[in-house]
């Protein structure tokens, strides 16, 4: 065997084992894709499932409220009124983003390239961070609802420290939490105790995969 058939063998050798690594790192890329869809998948049933329950529980409040403003207003504590208020009014929108976020999912398509994916994500994880502080502004209104005016006209400085201790504490949590709850400290204990579960651990793990992918063809295609 002459040097020009070594060199066409080799060659030839060469260009079957580029050939057979493009169809692996496909075939690799393409099981990422399908895993990544089933993660997110798992996520769908506790999303419709607190959608369901929220959308319940926000009709179930917007009702009374409606009847107590239209019919008993002067005579109904306003306390439990505008608390109750609030608190269904902030679920309201917390419903609104788990919506977003369900119909997000449904949009995730194993076939579309990994940026659109990684984007979509991306989103994901930003509407859970706010849907959380949303949801934690709440904390306040739960400790005033069972307030009334006999506690303004009867009750003295000892009776209230309790009650306010308690109203102060929260509306403090609620506010630091609102501010601190970013990305930046998702390695904070205080964070992963919060965000854990069916509805942030399936998105890390996908956003993790799909950044080793893009990571993979950004080193390849650079050498």
């Amino acid at each position: 065997m002459n040097e020009l058939e070594l060199r066409k063998l080799w060659q030839t050798t060469n260009d079957k084992l580029e050939e057979s690594f493009v169809i692996n790192k496909k075939n690799k890329d393409d099981l990422t894709r399908i895993k990544v869809h089933s993660i997110l998948g798992s996520m769908k049933p506790i999303k419709i499932f607190t959608l369901l329950v929220g959308i319940l529980w926000v009709g179930i409040g917007v009702i009374t409220l409606s009847s107590i403003y239209l019919n008993s207003f002067s005579e109904a504590n306003k306390f439990f009124l505008f608390s109750a208020s609030i608190q269904v009014g902030l679920t309201a929108m917390a419903l609104f983003i788990y919506l977003y976020q369900l119909i997000t999912i449904y949009q995730v398509d194993v076939t579309e390239p990994i940026l659109t994916t990684q984007e979509k994500l991306a989103s994901l994880k930003m509407s859970t961070l706010w849907v959380t502080r949303i949801l934690f502004l709440q904390l306040p209104v739960w400790t005033t609802f069972w307030w009334n005016d006999t506690m303004l006209t009867d009750w003295g400085i000892l009776q209230w420290v309790l009650p306010l201790f308690f109203t102060i504490s929260f509306t403090f949590i609620a506010i630091w939490l609102f501010f601190n709850i970013k990305y930046e400290n998702r390695n904070n204990k205080w964070f992963q105790l919060i965000f854990r579960g069916k509805e942030w651990t399936p998105l890390m793990k996908s956003m993790e995969m799909l950044e080793q992918v893009a990571d993979y063809k950004e080193n390849n295609t650079s050498s």
